[in-house]
């Protein structure tokens, strides 16, 4: 079996910004799926990744186990499921560009919409449902896409001003759940692959060293350089994707 270097070290480094962001360093995550579309197909690159999520996710309910929001929880699962059932039912009828297109503009609308917010502070909601249905079945479809769910996820629970340990509590249950979830789609998809489960495996041990970064990482960087470089580093990837796109 011919072992392509490209596809190896795109898959390294998306399998360790993906521990990056387990190990704290949050937005370092939705790199993952953009990463691996340049040398594969970005639903079979998402389904690589997803087990490595799910063993993240594992660790993640168990820390935070006792901190959540139940409203949200309620309100967000139920609307992520219908997000998956859109990806799910699209999956195959939309071809890789259409996706890797779709991939690029989360990336890019999620960058546009953080430096709105930073210019106007977000009006303060609570965990209401008509904007929590809307924006967890978006949650539920891009985290389907491109486990990028997380964009949409903090444009609904942010504005509440939820403490902070109830905040990633929340966070940690609502994909803990949303990733299980995916797994039946994936394989109805023919997704879970001898091979791709073997690559699944061998990305464990760098999502693990990402997760040892992260977790360093996130006590000695600047908050501020921080995110600006990941949001340079996700409008840059996310443009790119969008042009590989409209070329192909």
């Amino acid at each position: 079996m011919t072992i392509d270097p490209a596809v190896v070290i795109a898959a390294s480094a998306a399998a360790f910004v993906v521990g990056l962001g387990k190990g704290g360093l949050a937005l370092m995550g939705m790199l993952g799926v953009p990463i691996m579309s340049f040398v594969m197909s970005p639903i079979r690159a998402a389904a690589i990744l997803l087990p490595v999520y799910v063993f993240s996710d594992i660790v993640a309910v168990w820390l935070y186990r006792r901190h959540f929001s139940v409203r949200n929880l309620r309100i967000l699962i139920p609307a992520g499921c219908a997000g998956i059932a859109v990806g799910w039912a699209t999956a195959s009828r939309v071809p890789d560009q259409g996706v890797e297109f779709l991939i690029g503009l989360i990336g890019l609308g999620f960058c546009l919409n953080t430096w709105r917010t930073r210019r106007h502070a977000p009006v303060e909601h609570d965990a209401d449902l008509p904007r929590g249905l809307f924006w967890g079945s978006v949650m539920g479809f891009a985290s389907f896409v491109s486990h990028s769910g997380g964009a949409p996820f903090q444009v609904y629970v942010l504005p509440q001003r939820l403490p902070k340990l109830v905040y990633a509590g929340t966070n940690a249950l609502v994909f803990a759940a949303i990733n299980a979830l995916k797994i039946g789609p994936y394989w109805a998809l023919g997704q879970f692959t001898a091979p791709n489960l073997t690559e699944s495996l061998y990305l464990m041990l760098p999502a693990y060293l990402g997760a040892q970064a992260g977790i360093y990482l996130v006590r000695i960087l600047p908050a501020r350089g921080y995110f600006a470089f990941v949001q340079i580093m996700l409008l840059a990837v996310s443009v790119e994707l969008i042009i590989k796109a409209f070329r192909a």
